[in-house]
């Protein structure tokens, strides 16, 4: 039988890793206070946030919440531009209609036909 695995929120994982960088407490402490397993949790979720132990420790929480935060805004600008490309494709459906019906109703070719003129 399996064991459940408990998934932690994403600013816990960070609250972790900041600790973990920080030199506060080692990996094994954390695992206990947290309550949490596997070897490689906090090795992973340092490289998801895009950070680095290094021999500077302290700017490691600045440069974490700079990567967070253009990860986020990264997202936001994809929503945006997901939503502007469906507006435009429903733009586009309707004005195709409206050109079908002016055709249909008027009996005039309005599209431009495809190929070369010779």
């Amino acid at each position: 039988m399996r064991k459940r695995v408990k998934q932690l929120p994403d600013d816990l994982k960070f609250q972790v890793v900041q600790e973990y960088l920080n030199g506060e407490l080692s990996q094994r402490s954390l695992m206990l206070k947290y309550n949490f397993g596997g070897k490689q949790c906090i090795n992973n979720w340092i490289r998801k946030f895009g950070a680095e132990k290094s021999i500077t420790l302290f700017p490691m929480a600045k440069i974490l919440k700079q990567t967070i935060n253009k990860d986020y805004s990264l997202e936001l600008k994809i929503k945006k531009l997901e939503e502007d490309l469906k507006r435009e494709q429903l733009r586009t459906k309707a004005l195709s209609t409206m050109i079908d019906i002016a055709e249909r109703e008027l009996k005039v070719d309005i599209r431009k036909k495809s190929g070369a003129k010779r």
